[in-house]
C-alpha cells in the first residue's frame, strides 16, 4: 500500500507539508527509496504507478473532485486508463486543466441541458454528442491539445468493439479528431447512443466489457494503483439486463458481452475490495449513499457529489 508520510519544515514560519509516498513494507533503516521527491510540492510518483477510473455517467462528476484534488496536490501518474466517463473526465486531467470537467458537467450541463431524452427523438442519443464532443472541446470551453500532448504520461480510453465483443484500449496524443473520436466512442452508452466508429469500426461503451481496468493497469506493469469508483463500497448490481435480446442483431458478439456484463462488473467489485483489504491498491469511492444516478441532471446534487470527490480524495490520502 502506498503511505502518505508527512514531513515539517521547522525552517520555515509556517509549518510545510511534504508528500513522500512509500511502499508498504519499505524498509526505512536501509534508505532505500522508492519515490523521489522534489523540492517542491510535487510528488513524482514511481514508473509502476497506475491511476484507474472508472466510468459511471454522471456519477462521475465524483471523479472530477477526485482528479481536481490530485492536480491541486501536483500528484501525476506515468500511467492512466480511463473508461466512458472516467475517460472524458481523465482527459481534463492529463491536460491539466483544474476544473474544466466539474464545469462542463455541472455548469455547463445546467446551460445547454445536453442530457435527456428530447435528445433521443432529435439526435437517437440521450446526449447532445455534437455539442459534448465538437462545440464543447473546440469553441464553449477549449480543450489544451498541446499541454496533453506534451504531458509523457500514457492515457488509454477504453472502449468496446461491436464486431468482437472486446474491449479496446485505445492511446492517441498527436490526432486531436482521433482523440475526441476515442473519448466520445468511450462515453456512447448502450441502448440510448447510436455507435460511434473510431478507425473505421463501430464501438460503444467501453464499460460494457471492462468497467474497472485494473486489471489492463496490472496487465501493462503498473502493479501500484489507484482506483477511483462511483460507487459505495459494497455494491453489487443486482439487475437482470432483459432488452438485449431486442437490439444489436447486427451485432451478435456484443450482445454475448452485454448478457456477461453484469456479472464480469460484480467479479471487478469484489478484486477490488479484496486487493483493497490485502493493501495492494488505494481505493476513493463515494462514503455516503449516493443520490446521483447515471442520467442526474440536478446540479445541486452533481455539485455535492464533486465536493464528496475532492474531500474523499484528500481524506483517503492523508489519512494513510
Amino acid at each position: 500500500m502506498i503511505l502518505l508520510i508527512f514531513k515539517y519544515d521547522l525552517r520555515r514560519k509556517h509549518n510545510k507539508i511534504n508528500l513522500f509516498f512509500s511502499m508498504f513494507g519499505y524498509n526505512f533503516s536501509t534508505g532505500k527509496r522508492i519515490f523521489a521527491l522534489n523540492n517542491s510540492t510535487m510528488l513524482t510518483i514511481d514508473d509502476k504507478t497506475g491511476l484507474v477510473l472508472e466510468g459511471g455517467g454522471m456519477r462521475g462528476v465524483f471523479t472530477c473532485g477526485v482528479l481536481d484534488y490530485l492536480l491541486d496536490m501536483r500528484l501525476y501518474f506515468p500511467y492512466v486508463v480511463g473508461v466512458s466517463a472516467g475517460a472524458c473526465n481523465g482527459l481534463s486531467y492529463l491536460s491539466h486543466q483544474r476544473g474544466r470537467a466539474k464545469y462542463s458537467n455541472i455548469d455547463l450541463l445546467d446551460k445547454y441541458h445536453y442530457l435527456g431524452i428530447k435528445h433521443l427523438w432529435t439526435n437517437r442519443s440521450i446526449l447532445d454528442m455534437d455539442l459534448l464532443y465538437e462545440h464543447f472541446p473546440n469553441e464553449i470551453l477549449p480543450y489544451d491539445y498541446d499541454a496533453y500532448e506534451a504531458n509523457p504520461a500514457r492515457f488509454e480510453m477504453v472502449t468496446t468493439d461491436c464486431l468482437t465483443g472486446r474491449a479496446l484500449y485505445l492511446e492517441e496524443k498527436r490526432d486531436r479528431q482521433r482523440v475526441v473520436a476515442i473519448a466520445r466512442a468511450s462515453a456512447s452508452l448502450p441502448y440510448v447512443c447510436p455507435t460511434a466508429c473510431v478507425d473505421g469500426r463501430p464501438m460503444l461503451d467501453g464499460g460494457i466489457v471492462d468497467s474497472i481496468p485494473l486489471r489492463r493497469a496490472i496487465g501493462q506493469g503498473y502493479a501500484k494503483n489507484v482506483v477511483v469508483l462511483t460507487r459505495n463500497k459494497g455494491y453489487r448490481n443486482r439487475e437482470k439486463d432483459r432488452r438485449i435480446r431486442f437490439v444489436y442483431r447486427n451485432y451478435p458478439r456484443l450482445r454475448v458481452a452485454l448478457s456477461h456484463r453484469i456479472e464480469v462488473y460484480n467479479e471487478q467489485l469484489e478484486m477490488v475490495e479484496k486487493m483493497e483489504e490485502e493493501g495492494s491498491i488505494i481505493a476513493i469511492r463515494p462514503v455516503k449513499t449516493l443520490e446521483v444516478d447515471r442520467m442526474e441532471t440536478d446540479t445541486t446534487k452533481l455539485t455535492a457529489l464533486y465536493e464528496e470527490g475532492y474531500a474523499q480524495a484528500k481524506a483517503v490520502l492523508e489519512k494513510l
